[in-house]
């Protein structure tokens, strides 16, 4: 369901591909993830998305003028995890409130693997 916000004016409709987009892109500038993820239903594997694909490792709720937003996140070795996701929370949260003006419930942060650069 697309999320609606409604004023004087009329009615704005946000599809849930752009509300995608925007988490995705939000969640990539921030230290310490390597990518978005998708988990494939063979096997349980996990596939890390190109940057054009972003919004494939995101999954998007709306209800009630709330939003809420899961995240398949590859992070980087070495980071704390949980500093990463506290991050990533905190900067999607930021950037759909400031750019849409709806309200986000939760972001739930899901690790689906580790990578190491070499």
């Amino acid at each position: 369901m697309p999320g609606k916000l409604t004023n004087d004016f009329g009615t704005v409709l946000i599809d849930d591909h752009v509300l995608a987009s925007i988490a995705g892109i939000s969640a990539m500038e921030c230290y310490g993830l390597v990518g978005m993820a998708t988990k494939s239903a063979a096997g349980g594997l996990v596939e890390l998305l190109r940057r054009d694909q972003l919004s494939k490792g995101v999954k998007v709720y709306t209800e009630d003028d709330e939003i809420v937003i899961d995240l398949f996140v590859i992070v980087e070795f070495g980071t704390r995890i949980s500093v990463v996701a506290t991050n990533i929370i905190e900067k999607v949260k930021y950037s759909i409130e400031n750019l849409t003006g709806m309200t986000v419930r939760k972001v739930n942060i899901n690790v689906q693997g580790v990578r190491v650069e070499k």
